[in-house]
């Protein structure tokens, strides 16, 4: 009998977790195991089917931590489900493990308590525990009074003087949105002004106008930024999946208050800089030190968490030195999509995590292999002259969709902001990041991992450039309303040219 994993949310990551668990083929495992989604969108069910994708869906009665633990207990107790895997951080922000706990499935989930969820619900205070553990983060970091511009000032020119830029980060749940990065003291008041009006009512919302509004300040940190996924099981085992490299700013280049950071536009797997030396020094300097803070404070369990770290490297490619930026709980969007779509035993990992032997499976990974992952988002225009994501954004136009024309270049559409009509037979765009497309190649001999990923970028390209896959804007039936980063993947011949005989 399949071993049935639940993996709960409602974007791309889900629907693709549930279908590499049940369609990817393990080398060591002959395990039968079966994804299923918990919720997801309403395009999906429909979408399964039509690619006959052998994955089944459990509703619930909506997207609340109590819609979803309710469903979750339900299948637990009738076998629909054997574990679950929450994804969005909310539900774990909010309790859904202890829920699941007081029905008696506290050993069936991975995920943390609402106590231990602070690791990625509070910043500051997931600095501090860093701090206590001696794992790597920013040089300098301080936690102020948000209401009070003079600290916040003082604070940022000192370390602009000091390490040529300073971050200032909402500390509390923003989905990957948060920071804002000031390079020069003439954006300062800007930078300020802009955070505090994107997050007064939340900080209202949490802390009134009488207590303090915590805010963290911190040095710019250099380097590349590279990201880890990590599975943990109740004994302190662990597991670190390969590396991914995110895209989180909405066009190519820097960060900037006309080009700001979003959910994600894209990711690629592995990440350019990889190297074995990297996942030696990730597994001593925080990994190991991590696993130990969560056992002195009586917080380890079934887990995955995803530190967003800078590193530094010397001219061999060899990391010197890594960082970590903040530490998340649950599986990242889109940086687990090309990660998944290279490891065979997705399964067999996840049911090791729940049953405490994770020192006995090896994750599987396809070595040879280049993913990558495009988000096509939603574009500017429409009735009110939306300006496109991440900011306001056209919904309920129609899905055109080539399939043919994909399955013949081996491209995959995972559907995420969409809806579907029955009544019509159309599926419709939800805004956001509307659909992802992940394609993957192997580098066969003579081959650089440059060439392919550039092949697999221009084969993305070249659909959306054709219009085989399009959200039809209401004023023009002939136009595309979807947008894409075209650059997504150019950093694997980024650093051939940086490292031309590594």
């Amino acid at each position: 009998m399949a071993y049935k994993i639940g993996f709960a949310g409602t974007d791309g990551r889900t629907l693709l977790s549930a279908l590499i668990t049940s369609t990817a083929t393990s080398e060591t495992h002959g395990d039968d195991f079966k994804g299923v989604v918990i919720r997801g969108m309403p395009a999906m069910p429909p979408f399964a089917s039509l690619m006959q994708w052998p994955v089944e869906f459990i509703p619930t009665k909506d997207n609340s931590k109590a819609g979803y633990a309710a469903a979750m207990i339900e299948a637990l107790k009738n076998g629909a489900i054997d574990c679950i895997v929450p994804m969005p951080e909310d539900l774990l922000l909010e309790g859904l493990v202890d829920e699941l706990a007081a029905a008696g499935f506290l050993d069936r989930v991975v995920g943390f308590t609402r106590e231990s969820a602070f690791i990625e619900g509070d910043k500051i205070a997931c600095k501090r525990l860093c701090r206590e553990y001696q794992i790597p983060v920013a040089d300098k970091w301080y936690a102020v009074d948000a209401r009070d511009y003079g600290q916040v000032l003082q604070k940022s020119l000192s370390l602009i003087d000091a390490y040529g830029g300073a971050v200032l980060k909402f500390p509390y749940s923003a989905g990957g949105k948060g920071a804002r990065i000031i390079l020069n003291a003439w954006e300062v008041k800007e930078v300020y002004d802009t955070l505090i009006k994107d997050y007064k009512k939340s900080y209202k919302k949490l802390f009134g106008n009488k207590r303090e509004w915590p805010l963290l300040i911190e040095s710019r940190m250099s380097g590349v930024e590279i990201s880890f996924n990590i599975l943990i099981d109740k004994n302190g085992d662990f597991q670190i999946l390969p590396t991914s490299m995110d895209y989180p700013e909405r066009f190519p280049g820097p960060a900037s208050k006309d080009n700001p950071i979003t959910g994600g536009m894209g990711s690629i797997s592995p990440h350019p800089m990889e190297t074995p030396e990297l996942f030696a020094m990730v597994a001593a300097d925080i990994v190991k030190p991590f696993i130990k803070a969560l056992e002195d404070k009586n917080a380890l369990r079934p887990c995955l968490v995803y530190p967003g770290c800078y590193l530094s490297f010397d001219h061999h490619m060899a990391p010197t030195r890594i960082r970590v930026c903040e530490i998340n709980i649950r599986p990242p969007e889109p940086e687990w999509q090309p990660i998944i779509r290279r490891v065979r035993n997705l399964g067999a990992l996840f049911k090791a995590t729940i049953d405490g032997n994770l020192n006995e499976v090896t994750p599987e990974i396809r070595s040879e292999q280049i993913s990558i992952c495009t988000a096509f988002v939603t574009g500017p225009g429409g009735p009110q002259g939306q300006k496109g994501y991440p900011w306001s954004c056209t919904k309920g136009e129609p899905v055109e969709i080539d399939f043919n024309y994909l399955k013949k270049k081996k491209i995959q559409v995972i559907p995420s902001a969409m809806t579907y009509s029955a009544e019509d037979n159309v599926f419709k765009s939800d805004g956001t990041r509307v659909l992802y497309c992940n394609v993957n190649a192997a580098v066969k001999e003579g081959q650089s991992r440059a060439g392919v990923a550039e092949k697999l970028r221009r084969k993305v390209l070249a659909a959306y450039e054709n219009n085989k896959i399009r959200v039809i804007p209401r004023e023009n039936p002939e136009g595309n309303r979807l947008d894409l980063r075209p650059d997504i993947g150019m950093h694997f011949d980024i650093a051939a040219d940086m490292f031309p005989t590594t």
